[in-house]
């Protein structure tokens, strides 16, 4: 039980250890809301075997918040730093920065000396059977069947991540929750179902009933009806209900009764039962499994449960985050068997303490004040009051800054506010004030940090940043054998899956404590040709020393953009030899590469103001962009082939402004460097082989914007595309995040290829309504690509294969409802005066799942104990009647590494099992700016940068959301100060804010880069 907190200041925070990670150089990654990928120059390099990576390729281990990849280089602390403004100093940070993950004696392949038993119902003569049994059903191309099960490759044996579970046959029944009166308020009615399991009415059925906290309840046995309880309500932190107090009548509704035999026979394949829709009783049994972890630990997002217990290590992200490692189980039905995918998965969560330590160490270790993203989701106890309350915003301005008119007081600060009302002297009045006022509340209510204290098991729910992502992907980055163990040892009893707890118990059901094992294959690299030269492929990689690009770009003039950026540049002369060298150094590989380039560069010197007094750099991105147009109107007009960027740093708003400009307003295509990697760092090994292998990097991403073909696949790989004239496309959305501005526009991507080498992939994008998934214009969009395709092919493809990436399980319906009649509207519009109706699949493209495969033996690993590049799995954990499969086409470079679930949800093609399967993995090998496979198919890859690229050019909606300021009156509330703000309609404002991204947005792509690859 909770105590309150005493009245007063309390204790001061005490000094102490100082030394926190400060905030470093850029670091790659995507932010949790799909925000911004990685470093401008790509990450790894072609020129000695390295690859190009993916931002999102690190943490394919597990599932974990990704950051954004630019932002601005901080101090990296160490010291006790100054005091708050008051008597001695806080206490100092954690310090330690990253520690990494634990070290672990768990061997590199997972239960190597158990035997590997295939279960005997994936038996071959079965499993055809299943397929041979669809042909008598009518064909059809929407949720098509399963064509078969692929049979290309080397047969090997591969554990899952998934346990096998036994449900009684019977009944389960299914009730709807009433509350009166009413609340929305997800805390509320949580502590309302904690109350309702402790009255008498709920005693007798504790055993076999679970719910959802909310609004559903399962009971194994058939409840009372009608069942109305009443429940007196009182806090956590309260010892029973007060005299008066609030009292609810929470009723207990039938709804229906879901038969557990009806989805045995679904799981065995009985054809009558095709459409039979599992989710209601899915949903039900994880309900049942996760009751016990519901109680035990801290539920973050859908189906995953976080525990830390005191001997655990602290894994600091940064000032104030710490990472927790917690587990994901959910109930999958699979072929003639019922099973539990359970996952290792890590979250951020608030590190305990007194808010005004958190913030006092951010203001240490870097510029500016305690940004937006670190109170999204914040509650702290107010120690003066006692109760918890969430944290609208951490302000502006100092508890001796802020003043308010009071009714008794007169004009007052917050500070002398509380010395008066309760004899409180505040220990550090420098330090912000916090706003602790409802969410739709009109008036601020003003409380001093130190006042607030953080309690432990908050999750963050801000955006990480680059380094925390960094940091987080460290953390979680274990072997797979360490995983494995993990999931096997501690997640299994942890959430109380193998343990005789109820109502897991009550309901009869058990679990395996056994990984499933699984047949799957080894599918062969494709092969691959460039003009001179050729590519020995090995674990999906290959080096490209002595090769020329099949067809090089064209370089009639460039210039060189030096941005200096106040006194963290690191070239600041126009004649540093350094300089000098990179430049001619970069000319050298693009000429050996086998690109044209005619002229030397023309040096384009920029000084930007510092960000202390251009926090937003609004004024250095005018600068570079006047710097721009002045060089173009001295040649009359005549814009560079493009311009080669070399930046000392990366933030939140220079590289982004930087392409709006080039992209947008200007259209030229613009290339970055970060100079720390660029320039050879002679205090590391081989210096010189590593800049060669960034310069190989960035040549490879020019050689594709300026419309060259770095690699391509072999005639061979290519039948399954070339037999007919085939488009693929890909499809993304991408959508703002807890630091944007709301209102803001989510960005939609459409890339197709325009020609028999799929390496061109040109693309359209749109802002549409926030957080909206399904693509609005995508009708518009799909016209455009159709006829770039028709003007490089003086025809229209006659088949049109679709990936589309970012699409949950439970949106498939919603692509077949929403997107996919705008693109047969499409192929019915490009073509007015000849009908035109070319064959179509749609293939959904999922990385967000908890599927993970492990080697059996040493063999059948590669060097870290990961399944080898090229594994695939069609069979065991696949659906039942759907045609999916997972593709892990790369290798894993650190962690776990984590297949892409493919689903083929619409076929007029009639593809058959190995077709998608050898053609999606040998297309895996086109990605433009990479030596190596990757692990998304190329077109949904680039649809994702697309989408990336969009959200610069509003950047400003998506960074700069504390830009707000208080208007007037004033009032007094119960915690402290309150002041009352405008009242602006919530709906509105986001309105206003769609509004004005879109006019910011414009006409989007310059006319002149528009039919480029641009974004690579």
């Amino acid at each position: 039980m909770s105590t309150r907190g005493n009245r007063g200041a309390g204790n001061a925070p005490r000094g102490g250890r100082g030394g926190e990670r400060g905030r470093g150089a850029d670091r790659g990654g995507r932010g949790g809301d799909r925000g911004g990928r990685g470093t401008p120059a790509g990450r790894g390099a072609p020129g000695s075997g390295g690859g190009a990576g993916r931002g999102r390729e690190s943490p394919a281990h597990s599932d974990v918040s990704r950051g954004s990849g630019f932002r601005g280089q901080g101090d990296r602390g160490g010291g006790r730093g100054a005091p708050r403004g008051g008597p001695g100093g806080p206490r100092g940070g954690r310090g330690g920065g990253f520690r990494g993950p634990p070290q672990s004696n768990a061997p590199l392949i997972f239960a190597e000396q158990q035997p590997a038993q295939v279960d005997a119902r994936l038996a071959v003569a079965d499993l055809n059977q299943l397929v041979a049994s669809f042909k008598n059903l009518p064909v059809n191309v929407e949720k098509p069947l399963r064509p078969g099960y692929g049979t290309l490759g080397r047969a090997i044996t591969l554990r899952a991540n998934f346990f096998a579970m036994r449900l009684p046959k019977g009944s389960i029944y299914d009730y709807n929750i009433e509350i009166e009166p009413k609340t929305d308020v997800n805390r509320l009615k949580a502590r309302i179902f904690q109350l309702l399991e402790q009255s008498p009415e709920c005693a007798p059925h504790i055993g076999y009933i679970a719910h959802d906290g909310s609004a559903r309840l399962v009971s194994k046995q058939e409840l009372p009806q009608p069942l109305d309880i009443t429940v007196p309500f009182y806090d956590e932190d309260e010892t029973g209900p007060r005299p008066g107090g609030k009292v609810y009548t929470v009723s207990i509704i039938y709804s229906r009764t879901l038969e557990s035999d009806d989805l045995t026979k679904f799981q065995e394949g009985k054809t009558e039962l095709r459409d039979y829709d599992s989710l209601p009783l899915i949903s039900a049994l994880n309900l049942v499994l996760q009751t016990h972890a519901s109680k035990t630990g801290v539920r973050v997002g859908k189906n995953r449960y976080f525990f830390k217990s005191p001997n655990d290590p602290t894994y600091q992200l940064s000032m104030g985050v710490e990472a927790w490692k917690g587990f994901f189980a959910s109930v999958r039905p699979t072929y003639k068997q019922l099973m539990v995918n359970v996952n290792v998965c890590m979250a951020a969560f608030y590190m305990p303490g007194n808010l005004a330590d958190a913030i006092s160490a951010f203001q240490r270790n870097s510029s500016g004040g305690m940004p937006k993203r670190f109170s999204a989701g914040l509650k702290v106890r107010v120690t003066h009051l006692g109760y918890k309350k969430p944290v609208k915003r951490i302000c502006g301005k100092t508890a001796r800054q802020q003043t308010f008119k009071h009714e008794t007081y007169g004009e007052i600060s917050v500070e002398q506010y509380f010395k008066k009302q309760y004899n409180t002297t505040l220990q550090y009045p420098n330090l912000p004030v916090v706003d602790i006022s409802g969410k739709n509340s009109p008036r601020a209510n003003y409380v001093p940090a130190e006042l607030c204290e953080i309690e432990p098991g908050l999750p963050y729910r801000g955006k990480l940043d680059g380094d925390e992502t960094a940091e987080m992907i460290k953390y979680a980055a274990q072997r797979p054998g360490v995983n494995a163990d993990a999931i096997v040892n501690r997640g299994l009893p942890t959430l109380g899956l193998t343990q005789p707890v109820s109502p897991i118990s009550g309901f009869g059901i058990t679990i395996s404590a056994e990984m499933a094992v699984i047949p799957a294959r080894l599918l062969p690299a494709p092969s691959l040709t460039y003009k001179v030269g050729r590519a020995n492929i090995k674990d999906g990689s290959w080096n490209i020393m002595d090769v020329k690009f099949h067809r090089g770009g064209i370089v009639d003039t460039w210039w060189v953009m030096v941005v200096r950026d106040g006194p963290r540049s690191i070239i600041e002369r126009p004649d540093d030899p350094r300089l000098v060298n990179l430049i001619q150094g970069f000319k050298r590989k693009c000429l050996n590469s086998g690109m044209q380039v005619k002229n030397e560069p023309r040096l384009v010197p920029v000084m930007l103001k510092p960000p202390s007094t251009d926090p937003n750099r609004r004024a250095s991105i005018e600068e570079i962009r006047q710097v721009i147009k002045k060089n173009i109107a001295a040649d009359k007009g005549k814009k560079p082939t493009y311009i080669l960027v070399l930046l000392s740093n990366i933030d939140n708003f220079i590289y982004p402004g930087i392409k709006r400009i080039g992209d947008v307003e200007l259209g030229v295509h613009t290339v970055h460097m970060q100079l720390k990697k660029a320039l050879p760092d002679m205090n590391k090994p081989n210096p010189e082989q590593k800049q060669d292998q960034y310069f190989s990097n960035v040549a490879l991403k020019l050689n594709t914007k300026l419309g060259g073909m770095n690699h391509l696949l072999d005639a061979a790989s290519m039948k399954w595309l070339t037999n007919k004239k085939t488009m693929i496309v890909g499809m993304d959305v991408t959508h703002p995040g807890p630091s944007s501005m709301e209102g803001t526009p989510s960005i939609a991507a459409v890339v197709a290829s325009v020609d028999d080498t799929f390496v061109q992939f040109p693309a359209s994008m749109r802002p549409q309504t926030s957080k909206v998934e399904m693509i609005q214009d995508l009708e518009a969009m799909m016209i455009e690509r159709l006829k770039m395709y028709e003007k490089h092919n003086k025809r229209f493809p006659e088949r049109v294969y679709v990936y589309r990436d970012g699409v949950s399980e439970g949106q498939f319906d919603l692509v077949i409802k929403e997107e996919l009649p705008q693109i047969l509207d499409a192929f019915k519009k490009v073509s007015p005066t000849v009908k035109y109706r070319p064959q179509l699949t749609i293939i959904i493209c999922g990385k967000r799942h908890h599927a993970r495969f492990y080697a059996t033996t040493g063999p059948e690993g590669d060097r870290n104990g990961n399944t080898k590049a090229g594994t695939v799995v069609d069979k065991g954990v696949t659906e039942v009647f759907g045609f999916d499969f997972y593709l892990q086409a790369h290798a894993g470079l650190q962690g776990t590494v984590r297949p892409t679930h493919y689903t083929v949800i619409y076929d007029e093609n009639k593809l058959g099992a190995d077709e998608v399967q050898q053609g999606t993995h040998a297309a895996s090998y086109l990605y433009a700016r990479a030596t190596k496979a990757v692990s998304l198919v190329p077109a949904a890859y680039y649809a994702d940068l697309a989408c990336e690229r969009g959200r610069f050019y509003i950047n400003e909606f998506l960074n700069l959301a504390d830009d707000k300021t208080d208007t007037a009156s004033v009032a007094t509330g119960p915690g402290g100060p309150v002041q009352r703000r405008g009242k602006i309609d919530k709906d509105e404002e986001k309105q206003r804010v769609y509004n004005s991204a879109v006019a910011m947005w414009g006409k989007g792509l310059h006319d002149s880069i528009k039919d480029t690859m641009f974004y690579i």
